[in-house]
């Protein structure tokens, strides 16, 4: 079976591909992977791009305006038995006779998901309507997979510190987030480079070669530093591209998890035998320091649930997502991608965006009743959404806004992320999307202590370090334990 890993993605559209970050609207582009030819032992894999609203299709008999959507197809070449292809999972049948073993089935899904991530964010990133059609999108979608088709080969030249940044994230296989996370580091190293060239006597240049433990504390100072820093150098951040003209004061679990990521990538250049500079054999790292994690209880949560939000009716919508994702425990990033075709037989199966680059995992969460009950009420939608998600920054908003009406404000203990220090913050000025992923596995955990058993839920992978968090984290169950040596 072909599969996209096999394909090489180029330099210059690395981060066409993975920096844009598509906005949707009320009608929100969704994308299908389908199979035409039912009859043939072997078919191509078609993607169906379903956007927008044809206002031209007239009306019905009653007067309403008939809507007719806006499609285009890419054709892959992704192969597959059409005999074996199931339309409503988008994935190869399990069943007995089915020849394809797991993990083939496993990197068929896996192949669908970086395209359908490809196809999303090059039709968002064009803003022209007028040419979006089939052929655009096979030649673009063509132009990522096979760059050597479409570009003019150059001389090779010496590569630069940057350069072999790229070359790094694309031999990596990063999912979107991952390679999202390692630009914000790409560019702050550029934004470092800018300053020390304007503040040094000499010229300054990173170069992988040349980096010593010096130079990373040198940027370790200057991460620290940054949000004042942008203030006097502010020509810097035009410079940098995406680069924000405000930058938030730097805790030292932001600044260690930036330091993990360029470690990570000169050990890569190492073993590439792009260098033999390692300067991380005398710069230690911070441990990063996290506190007991914090979640709602089943009462708050239901507290929040029957609070009456008519007359603020988006926020209620909101509310309801977020009980919703209580019940289910997913991460926002894979709620907002959700769609009605992720309910099979009454659950949720979806693969974690977190985890794709690896070996994807289909998590399978069954609906509870506060579940079905959401889904229902949202089910009139006329797109393919699963429920009427907003942006993320708003989806917080509205969520600080629902915990204030519904008057959860008990006091929580955090560990400061700038000052490392403990801090006490009422639940209504903290709570967030991430909230109710822990809402899910706290809860789950004070009743089965099983993190393997919980993961299969969650999407955490076997053994996962996150668990140990939950441990001190109900002090009823430190009672039970002890009551237990009686």
């Amino acid at each position: 079976m072909k599969t996209v890993s096999q394909n090489c993605i180029s330099v210059s559209h690395l981060y066409y591909i993975c920096e844009t970050i598509y906005k949707k609207s009320e009608d929100m582009a969704t994308i299908r992977a389908i199979v035409r030819a039912k009859k043939k032992s072997r078919a191509n894999i078609y993607f169906r791009l379903t956007d927008g609203k044809d206002l031209s299709a007239g009306f019905t008999d009653n007067g309403k305006q008939k809507q007719k959507a806006y499609k285009i197809y890419y054709k892959s070449g992704l192969m597959v038995d059409p005999q074996c292809w199931d339309e409503k999972t988008q994935a190869i049948k399990i069943q007995k006779f089915n020849t394809y073993t797991p993990e083939e089935r496993a990197q068929l899904k896996k192949d669908i998901a970086v395209l359908s991530d490809i196809i999303f964010n090059i039709y968002n990133a064009e803003s022209n309507k007028e040419i979006k059609t089939s052929e655009w999108l096979q030649k673009e979608v063509e132009n990522v997979l096979h760059p050597d088709l479409y570009e003019v080969k150059v001389v090779a030249k010496k590569q630069s510190f940057f350069d072999l940044w790229e070359e790094f994230l694309i031999k990596r296989r990063l999912s979107y987030v991952r390679i999202q996370n390692y630009n914000v580091v790409g560019r702050a190293l550029m934004r470092f480079e800018k300053y020390k060239a304007k503040t040094s006597r000499k010229p300054f240049t990173i170069e992988l070669g040349l980096i010593t433990a010096d130079t990373l504390r040198e940027l370790e100072a200057f991460l620290r530093s940054e949000n004042e820093i942008v203030k006097k150098y502010p020509e810097i951040y035009k410079e940098v591209k995406k680069s924000k003209s405000k930058i938030e004061p730097r805790g030292t679990n932001t600044i260690s998890g930036m330091f993990i990521k360029i470690r990570t990538f000169f050990i890569w250049a190492n073993n590439e035998e792009k260098t033999t500079n390692n300067p991380f054999k005398n710069f230690q790292i911070e441990g990063a320091i996290y506190g007991t994690p914090y979640f709602i209880t089943i009462n708050e949560r239901n507290q929040l649930y029957s609070t009456d939000l008519t007359a603020k009716p988006t926020v209620a919508v909101q509310r309801d997502i977020f009980v919703f994702q209580c019940v289910i425990g997913c991460r926002v990033a894979d709620l907002l991608q959700m769609t009605k075709n992720n309910i099979v037989d009454d659950a949720i199966e979806y693969i974690p965006r977190k985890t794709k680059e690896g070996s994807p995992v289909t998590v399978r969460v069954p609906l509870n009743n506060i579940a079905k009950e959401i889904i229902a009420r949202y089910s009139e939608n006329e797109d393919s959404r699963l429920l009427p998600f907003i942006t993320s920054q708003k989806y917080n908003d509205a969520i600080k806004v629902a915990f204030t009406d519904a008057k959860l404000t008990r006091i929580v203990t955090i560990i400061n992320p700038t000052t490392r220090e403990e801090d006490h913050q009422p639940l209504n000025k903290i709570a967030s999307s991430h909230l109710a992923r822990r809402c899910f596995i706290g809860n789950l955990y004070k009743q089965v202590q099983d993190p393997n058993l919980i993961g299969k839920l969650s999407g955490h992978s076997e053994g996962s370090k996150a668990f140990a968090r939950y441990r001190d984290v109900d002090e009823k169950m430190k009672k039970d334990l002890v009551k237990m040596l009686e």
